[in-house]
């Protein structure tokens, strides 16, 4: 027996509603959503009744509780919609402090570790799935967003349509990468489940693209069949890419257009993980060559 929907509220409807206008991403919607939701349930009445005490108390909350620094954040940028955009009270949030969270280094998988991950994966599509995150340094959502027709095997580019931010770039495209493409859209075709202009990972129903959730199980999986110790996600492989790359002596800045990075900043965290370039400088202690004292 179906469970019946719960109807949408008209306030629920109306924040919808201007996430849609602003074309937020599906997996921002529903950040924000939860994020009024975990209010109106701390609450117990409509969250648009909050004042700004109560959301000072409700932030309390989410730290004694044990709520992490970056959940609390997500769930305020969540709230600052909200109040701000669809409730036009701003002046609420303003006992609501953002906490500080430590920046931890990548994780990244040395190049055998991504040859045995790539190779673990039997599966065409999965293969070539993980060789586009690895090859290119694309985002989970921009593997999965990628059709037949972004492939330009002239210019050797992949087109990125509303990457992170709704903005269009390109990704490099390798030989070797374009090569495991066409075998697999050449079985795909041939099998039916790639549509002419269709999803380049298409899930079990064609007409609908492989989910990131899925993704990163296929990622999960191979690195768990590759014996990697290492916690791997399908973000390992992009952070591996950028490594690689710097390590290649790749300008940082052409690894910045790669990534689609707005800051160099944001990219410059791969030169604190790229130890081949450590491996190369020479410390100043070996530089210096004292004099052999003299025998007693």
């Amino acid at each position: 027996m179906d469970t019946p929907t719960r109807p949408v509220t008209p306030l629920r409807q109306r924040m919808l509603d201007d996430m849609r206008m602003r074309e937020l991403a599906d997996n921002t919607q529903d950040s924000y959503i939860r994020a009024v939701r975990k209010l109106a349930g701390y609450l117990r009445r409509s969250p648009d009744t909050a004042s700004a005490e109560d959301l000072r108390r409700f932030q309390l909350h989410l730290v004694d509780i044990g709520t992490s620094a970056v959940t609390i954040n997500a769930t305020l940028t969540g709230l600052k919609f909200f109040f701000e955009v669809t409730l036009g009270r701003s002046q609420a949030m303003a006992k609501m402090q953002p906490l500080r969270v430590p920046r931890s280094l990548p994780s990244v998988l040395s190049r055998d570790e991504a040859a045995r991950l790539i190779a673990c994966t039997y599966n065409l599509k999965h293969q070539a799935a993980l060789s586009v995150a690895y090859g290119t340094g694309l985002r989970a959502a921009e593997i999965v967003s990628l059709k037949v027709g972004d492939i330009d095997s002239q210019r050797m580019t992949l087109r990125v349509q509303q990457g992170k931010g709704g903005k269009d770039r390109y990704a490099m495209l390798s030989p070797v990468l374009l090569e495991r493409l066409r075998a697999w859209w050449r079985v795909g075709h041939a099998q039916g489940k790639i549509l002419p202009n269709g999803w380049l990972f298409p899930g079990q129903d064609p007409v609908v693209p492989l989910t990131t959730r899925q993704l990163n199980r296929i990622v999960h999986t191979a690195a768990e069949t590759a014996k990697i110790a290492k916690r791997v996600s399908t973000h390992t492989l992009r952070h591996s890419f950028a490594t690689h790359l710097l390590e290649q002596k790749v300008d940082i800045r052409v690894i910045q257009v790669l990534l689609g990075h707005k800051k160099l900043e944001t990219t410059s965290v791969y030169t604190h993980v790229a130890t081949d370039l450590l491996r190369e400088v020479i410390s100043p202690l070996d530089a210096l060559h004292p004099e052999t004292p003299d025998p007693a």
